[in-house]
């Protein structure tokens, strides 16, 4: 007799042994349709399995439907392997390599003698729904490692076979079959491939075989897989809307910044998107000031001896960009945490002092894979808005606290008001007690719990010298960017020699906050730019006003304009063309310039402005006292 604990609480008895498929047959005819795959086992024990996998004893069990999210892994894991099989009915010569699952979709990498084409995709992409007609049955097989290998040889797949021969003598391997194709996977798969209904091949790549230049270029189709008709459609909806916002080509259309192939991963800004830097330091600097942290500025290059003994040289070497002088290794910081403790041991300091908050404007070098480069989101050079909070350990939730009050409103200034909360606890690679890595765990999840914040855990996410919480931004087409977090950091401090005295004239190690709200500089304004499509609000953009003349007439007075606004600390510029005035609107307009000032020889002579707001909204004529009221208006509510 077996015992099966479905997830209501309720038990259902059999005979001997039985399928998931069984189960899920024996609670409905629906449920038996539907069901995509079962989860086995409770808590963090639990797997997911296929329809097929077998029960042996009393265990707790979850039938998965497209409904839910390890369902639609499965299915997409799946139609990997769907897209593979349609390469290989197309493309007979082609061989598979490997195919897993990714954010939104999957990828399948070949090797093949040419490369893909358009025309390709599109002949692969309907063979795939030829195939999933056939609602073929996906069939599992296990063969010891050697078999396996002369298996895939003997059918000429000899990336396949490379894989398996890496696994240890004497393992088992298990196979996938679904009509003609049978593929190397653990698993688990669709009970059929007429479950996979809803999906879109979105573009081919360049990949390395096993991630290493020195092997041979493959070709990498990228593809999404969805539950529904609806989700796809919403999901392609939003990559064009994403392809619009893409801050890559509005920082081209609207002179931010560029990359240059002389520095790769590296950001030459213009002037105007300087302009939009300084408004977010100067922004956050009043943030520093106005909570208690002490500005401070580190040098930029460390010798290599101080990472040794932060944990950082073991951990990241390979991060890390090095330079010699005089037989001496240094590396330039990835981060500025141990510089900040130098400053906090540059003397001695007393309980009485604590929580002493630094905050810096601190440029970080990272030495990222060329292909993982994106942009000004994902850069070799950036600069955070990196604070470390030097406190005991029972300021610790009193900090974090108030850390996520501020966070959320510097996140709502800049227009994001959705928030997701996540709590990364301790890596297998760290440093530190379990008895701490336990206090510092339970100290962010209290904050959290204290801050009324719901969150998620994410087990084994942390930094390799304390957890963390990751705060992730929702924009306004409902992507996701983490970017702010808190760290409870209780090695650092202690293994670069930073104490204080205590009440009782004893010596102790501060705890050490690490905290960014905004993260990367260069990653959050391509964030901004692209939440906000290129049209920054009022208090942000890097150019506010612009002063246009109808004729040659009016240039003395428009210039007039433009330098009172200007002393008021507005960001202005004049448009003096001998151009048609709906051209120069035109022109101002696709800058996303919030407001364009009109001015010809009535509002001269009566001292006025005719105000175009930003999406073609005509306001009117007004004084220009009536304006700067208005713009005072917009940049103070910081709309």
């Amino acid at each position: 007799m077996i015992t099966i604990e479905l997830p209501d609480g309720s038990k259902r008895p059999f005979d001997g042994p039985v399928t998931v498929a069984d189960v899920a047959a024996s609670i409905g005819a629906g449920l038996a349709k539907a069901a995509i795959a079962g989860r086995v086992g409770r808590g963090a024990d639990a797997k997911v399995v296929d329809t097929g996998f077998r029960i042996e004893a009393d265990t707790a069990l979850a039938i998965l439907t497209d409904k839910d999210p390890e369902g639609l892994e499965v299915i997409r894991h799946s139609t990997a392997h769907l897209l593979a099989y349609a390469v290989k009915e197309l493309f007979p010569d082609a061989q598979v390599t490997i195919g897993p699952v990714i954010e939104n979709g999957f990828y399948y990498d070949f090797s093949y003698k040419r490369p893909f084409t358009p025309e390709d995709l599109a002949a692969i992409e309907a063979k795939m729904a030829d195939l999933a007609k056939k609602d073929e049955k996906v069939e599992r097989r296990v063969l010891p490692r050697d078999e396996a290998v002369a298996y895939f040889k003997s059918i000429g797949e000899h990336y396949k076979a490379e894989i398996i021969a890496s696994i240890p003598a004497g393992e088992e391997v298990s196979l996938y079959r679904e009509g003609a194709f049978e593929d190397l996977c653990r698993g688990p798969h669709v009970p059929s491939t007429g479950k996979l209904k809803h999906f879109k091949l979105m573009k081919v790549a360049g990949a390395y075989w096993r991630g290493d230049h020195r092997n041979e270029m493959l070709q990498r189709v990228y593809g999404t897989a969805w539950a529904t008709k609806d989700e796809l459609q919403q999901y392609l909806r939003m990559l064009e809307e994403a392809e619009k916002r893409d801050h890559r080509r509005l920082g081209r259309e609207l002179d931010l910044f560029h990359i240059d192939e002389h520095a790769p991963g590296l950001v030459f800004w213009h002037p105007l998107g300087w302009a939009l830097w300084q408004n977010v330091e100067q922004y956050m600097r009043q943030v520093y000031r106005d909570n208690g942290y002490l500005e401070v500025k580190g040098p930029q290059i460390l010798d290599k001896g101080l990472w040794e003994k932060t944990g950082h040289w073991d951990n990241y070497r390979e991060n890390m960009f090095t330079t010699e002088s005089e037989k001496r290794d240094y590396a330039l910081k990835p981060m500025n945490c141990p510089g900040h403790v130098l400053i906090f041991k540059s003397q001695l300091r007393s309980y009485r002092d604590l929580p002493i908050r630094y905050g810096e404007f601190g440029q970080c070098h990272r030495n990222e894979p060329s292909g993982a480069l994106h942009g000004i989101m994902r850069i070799r050079g950036f600069t955070q808005d990196d604070g470390h909070i030097f406190c005991t350990e029972d300021h610790i939730l009193d900090e974090c606290v108030a850390y996520t009050t501020l966070l959320q409103k510097v996140y709502a200034d800049f227009g994001f008001t959705d928030i997701i909360y996540k709590v990364a606890t301790r890596p297998d690679n760290r440093v530190g007690s379990d008895a701490l890595w336990d206090k510092a765990e339970q100290a962010l999840m209290e904050a959290l719990r204290r801050s009324g914040c719901d969150f998620q855990v994410s087990p084994g996410d942390g930094a390799f010298y304390g957890p963390k919480i990751e705060y992730t931004l929702k924009d306004a087409i409902g992507r996701q960017w983490q970017c702010g977090t808190m760290q409870v950091d209780f090695n650092t401090a202690e293994r670069l020699g930073g104490e204080f005295v205590t009440e009782t004239s004893g010596r102790a190690h501060p705890v050490m906050l690490h905290r960014a709200i905004i993260g990367s500089f260069e990653r959050f304004i391509g964030i901004l730019i692209e939440q906000h499509a290129g049209a920054l609000p009022a208090w942000l953009a890097p150019r506010q006003v612009s002063v246009l003349t109808i004729t040659e007439a009016q240039a003395d007075y428009a210039a007039e304009v433009a330098k009172s606004l200007q002393k008021q600390g507005l960001r202005v510029a004049s448009d003096l063309r001998n151009e048609k005035i709906t051209y120069k609107i035109r022109e101002h307009s696709l800058q996303k310039v919030p407001y364009i000032l009109v001015v010809g020889d009535k509002e001269k002579a009566n001292g006025t402005v005719a105000v175009r707001a930003r999406g073609n909204q005509d306001l009117g004529v007004m004084p220009v006292g009536a304006f700067l009221e208005r713009i005072a208006d917009d940049i103070a509510r910081k709309v």
